[in-house]
């Protein structure tokens, strides 16, 4: 299977995964409240994982180690930049809506992350195909809870269940396009610079969306298992990557 075919492929998978939001609407708030949180420090011990055992590793082999680190802030600055300009946040705990009314504002955020997010992963996929697995594996990871909490939240914005999720979908529809910018630019670049801004990334969501979110849990027993969840999801990556020798 050729390489634009696999990514093409798993663009659409990823956009396929906002329709996931829908499953929020099915279940009680307590019973989604209980089965976010653990799935999102999940997905922020995958993030990281992909990004320090799978794309910084590759991204960075050949480079000059202060310039791979560079890009590798850089994609962490343009992150913290884009939430800044849009005064928008990731957040997956349904009640959060109530005090999140900017739904365009969620769209539009969400729709850019997603673009780069396109960008960073088909980016090292075409420079290690195993490598942009195991990144999609981590994104796919982060963008199922990400989903359930946004479509949640255009709900609680007064948008009909309908609307929601065809917009949500729409948004998503920027992944497999970011995904043909970085092949068709693949050419022009140094594909290991997307890579490491990718990596950027991932570090950016993980460490100021999510991490924080499973830390304002308090309480023993949530607390450890939500750390209990965030190791799991790095231990895969380490695995993964040492199975594999990515």
């Amino acid at each position: 299977m050729g390489e634009l075919t696999w990514i093409i492929g798993g663009g659409v998978i990823m956009s396929a995964v906002a329709m996931a939001g829908a499953v929020s609407i099915l279940m009680r708030p307590a019973t989604l409240e209980r089965l976010l949180l653990p799935m999102v420090a999940l997905a922020a011990g995958t993030l990281l994982g992909g990004a320090f055992f799978h794309m910084i590793p590759e991204g960075g082999a050949g480079l000059d180690p202060l310039t791979a680190s560079a890009w590798v802030v850089a994609g962490f600055t343009v992150f913290l930049a884009l939430e800044q300009f849009l005064s928008w946040h990731h957040s997956h705990r349904p009640e959060v809506a109530e005090r999140r009314p900017y739904t365009l504002l969620i769209l539009v955020g969400d729709a850019l992350h997603n673009f780069l997010g396109g960008v960073g992963i088909a980016g090292t996929f075409l420079l290690d195909h195993r490598a942009g697995i195991m990144a999609f594996i981590a994104a796919v990871a982060h963008e199922i809870p990400q989903e359930l909490g946004d479509f949640g939240a255009l709900v609680h914005g007064g948008w009909r269940r309908s609307r929601a999720l065809l917009w949500n979908f729409i948004s998503a529809l920027t992944f497999p396009l970011g995904a043909l910018v970085a092949w068709f630019a693949a050419s022009a670049l140094d594909l290991r610079i997307l890579v490491l801004f990718g990596a950027g990334n991932f570090i950016y969501i993980a460490a100021s969306d999510l991490i924080p979110e499973i830390k304002a849990e308090t309480g023993p027993g949530s607390g450890a298992l939500h750390f209990a969840c965030f190791a799991a999801g790095m231990g895969i990556m380490f695995l993964l990557a040492s199975a594999l020798g990515a």
